[in-house]
C-alpha cells in the first residue's frame, strides 16, 4: 500500500461553516485506485469514522469527531468510500462488499492496534462486516442509525414490479433522494452482491462492546432495526440509546454531544 497527497476538491456535503480542510492524503488499494482520507495521530485505541450511503467524510459527525480527537489526543481516521467524495471510481461501481473492503484496507494500512469503529447508516453495516473480517483489530463498535441489510429490506422489498423490471432490464434504477438532492442510481449489482453480506437473518458472532444510537423519527432507517441488531449480536455488552425526537442524521449539537459521550464511555470501557 502507498500513500500520496491530493489536492482538495469541492464536496457536495461539505459543512458551510466547517474549518478549512487540509489536503486529503491517499491510500492506494491493491487494484491501483485510491482512498482519500484524513488522519490524526494520537493515543489508542484509535477511532475510525465510516460514513453512510451517498455521503462522505466531510459530514458534520466526521468533522466533529476529528476535532474531538485532536483535543483528546486520540488517533483518528475519516475517509471516503470508493465512488464517494474524493476517492476514486464511480459511485455506480460500488457494492457493499467493495465498500466493506475499503474499511478493511483502512484498518490494515492506516491504523495501529485496536480501533473503535464508528459507523453512520450504511457505515453501521460496513463496520460490522469489517469487524467480522478483522475481529482482532476491533475493540468496540458505535453505530449511528446503523443500517445493516438496507439494500434488501429498504430497497428491494419496497420496489414495485415496474422498478424491479427496470433494474433487471437496465441494470440500474434512478431513485429520488430523501433530502432534496439529485436522484441517485441503484444498480442491480449493488442489490445482488449485498445478499452475500446480509446479517440480520441470523446470529452475528461479534463479542466486542457495541453501542447503538437510533432516532425514533428516522425516516430512512426504521428505529426497530436497532433492537433487531442488538438481539442478533453475540456480544453480551451491547447498549442501545433510543432518541424519541431523533432523526436519521443525528447531527444537531445535542446529538453530537451525545455521540461524544457514548464514544468516550466505550473508550473507557476498552482502553
Amino acid at each position: 500500500m502507498t500513500e500520496t497527497l491530493s489536492q482538495p476538491q469541492a464536496q457536495p456535503h461539505a459543512q458551510p461553516h466547517a474549518r478549512p480542510q487540509a489536503e486529503a492524503r491517499r491510500l492506494t488499494r491493491p487494484d491501483g485506485a485510491t482512498i482519500a482520507y484524513h488522519s490524526v495521530p494520537g493515543k489508542g485505541p484509535g477511532v475510525v469514522f465510516i460514513h453512510g450511503f451517498m455521503s462522505d467524510m466531510t459530514g458534520g459527525k466526521a468533522v466533529f469527531l476529528e476535532d474531538w480527537a485532536r483535543r483528546a489526543g486520540r488517533a483518528f481516521v475519516r475517509f471516503d468510500q470508493r465512488g464517494h467524495g474524493q476517492s476514486d471510481q464511480r459511485f455506480e461501481e460500488g457494492t457493499i462488499g467493495a465498500w466493506a473492503d475499503d474499511v478493511v484496507q483502512v484498518l490494515d494500512h492506516l491504523t495501529e492496534g485496536p480501533q473503535v469503529l464508528v459507523g453512520s447508516s450504511m457505515g453501521g453495516w460496513l463496520m460490522l462486516l469489517a469487524a467480522l473480517a478483522r475481529p482482532e483489530r476491533v475493540a468496540a463498535l458505535v453505530g449511528i442509525a446503523a443500517a445493516p441489510d438496507f439494500t434488501e429490506e429498504l430497497m428491494w422489498t419496497l420496489f414495485d414490479d415496474a422498478a424491479r423490471e427496470t433494474l433487471a432490464r437496465d441494470g440500474v434504477l434512478t431513485v429520488p433522494s430523501d433530502y432534496g438532492d439529485d436522484p441517485y442510481p441503484i444498480t442491480r449489482a449493488l442489490i445482488e452482491e449485498a445478499r452475500d453480506h446480509l446479517l440480520l437473518g441470523g446470529p452475528i458472532p461479534l463479542t466486542c462492546p457495541v453501542r447503538l444510537i437510533q432516532g425514533m423519527k428516522d425516516e430512512s432507517v426504521p428505529w426497530e432495526t436497532a433492537p433487531r441488531l442488538l438481539e442478533r449480536l453475540a456480544s453480551p455488552d451491547v447498549e442501545l440509546t433510543l432518541i424519541k425526537s431523533g432523526d436519521h442524521r443525528l447531527s444537531e449539537p445535542h446529538d453530537l454531544a451525545r455521540l461524544q459521550g457514548v464514544l468516550e464511555g466505550v473508550l473507557k470501557r476498552v482502553g
